[in-house]
């Protein structure tokens, strides 16, 4: 059968795949919502016509004809816009190999109504499911109230071990990270080392100071609390935050900021006051944000594959959704970031 002109220009229908396939529509449609009843053979000629034609199911519409609800939700909270948009492309790309929509919610971790709005948007948006970006992931009595609502979801959560809280999660290390940072900047020579909080609504936040005291505690070294400064994980924060600690009579020699973004405003408060970075100070992140390697010199930080770890949060979710009652919990996947050591870390300089 050939392929008009037409057919080429506009995007592919179901009745396309039907007419290449010499079927129903209505088997057309069983085939690509997996139901049984159809022969080996004529199921894969359906395919074979799909595949021919680059046809792609509209989630809604699949998802108005079934019982069967065929779109994600993204919920995220975060002022880093490298960690939103890796996150976005991490459960888009797996939307669009199982032919799922995707609905994304930024919305206020902080609001005392998100559980409502949570459940109403899975209702009425008809949401198989929800993928929970940090902070969210981590309020436990949000993830209760919608587990008690019937909606499937899966957790991205800062965590040195699986939860086992029993609700399913992919969890990063940021501790044992942020450690292996803390102890580069050590075994440099530092030991007059500022961190620079990202937003302690934030798990990670936590991870990553607990692996900097970890690391000063094994090394012998005393924890000084004017080197630690609260703030958001932003570039304001971390030039603020960098000015501070830069105006102690007894300053740092080397700052980790706990992302970044936080880092990059280091490395402009530093360079604005006139510093020679690693020399006169040398700077770490947390990441591996694309700036990282752009700025200069290039950031010394923790490479964490964002966009691989929301991807595995969404192919649990359709787990989960696929294996309505499971006979055992399925496995919690963990990722540890891994240091990468670039021109912003050096030896301090000598005292005279």
């Amino acid at each position: 059968m050939s392929i008009t002109l037409e057919a080429l220009v506009r995007r592919p229908t179901i009745k396309d795949v039907a007419e290449r396939a010499q079927v129903s529509l209505k088997t057309v449609s069983r085939v690509i919502n997996d139901e049984p009843g159809v022969q080996a053979r004529t199921r894969e000629r359906v395919q074979q016509a799909i595949a021919e034609l680059g046809y792609q199911p509209d989630p809604s519409a699949r998802s108005l004809r079934s019982a069967q609800p065929y779109a994600l939700g993204l919920v995220y909270d975060n002022p880093n816009p490298y960690y939103v948009i890796a996150v976005q492309a991490g459960v888009l790309s797996v939307c669009r190999e199982t032919g799922y929509g995707l609905q994304i919610h930024p919305c206020d971790s902080s609001s005392p109504t998100l559980a409502a709005e949570l459940i109403d948007l899975v209702q009425h948006s008809r949401l198989a499911g929800l993928v929970l970006a940090p902070p969210m992931s981590e309020r436990n009595e949000l993830v209760t109230e919608l587990v008690a609502h019937g909606i499937r979801l899966v957790r991205i959560v800062s965590s040195a071990a699986d939860p086992q809280d029993g609700s399913a999660c992919v969890y990063v290390d940021d501790r044992d990270a942020a450690y292996e940072i803390t102890e580069h900047l050590i075994q440099l020579g530092h030991t007059r080392i500022g961190f620079l909080w990202g937003g302690k609504s934030h798990g990670s936040s936590w991870e990553r100071y607990k692996g900097y005291e970890d690391a000063l505690h094994e090394y012998g070294i005393r924890l000084d609390p004017a080197l630690v400064v609260e703030g958001d994980y932003s570039f304001d924060d971390g030039f603020r935050g960098a000015r501070r600690l830069l105006a102690l009579t007894d300053r740092p020699t080397a700052i980790f900021g706990s992302n970044d973004e936080i880092a990059a405003g280091v490395l402009a408060a530093a360079k604005s006051s006139g510093m020679n970075v690693p020399y006169d100070l040398s700077i770490a992140g947390f990441e591996d944000s694309p700036f990282s390697k752009q700025s200069w010199p290039a950031l010394t930080t923790a490479k964490q594959a964002t966009q691989e770890i929301a991807q595995h949060a969404a192919r649990r979710l359709l787990q989960e959704i696929r294996e309505q009652a499971p006979r055992k919990p399925l496995p919690n996947e963990g990722f540890s970031p891994e240091l990468v050591v670039r021109g912003s870390t050096a030896p301090p300089r000598p005292k005279a």
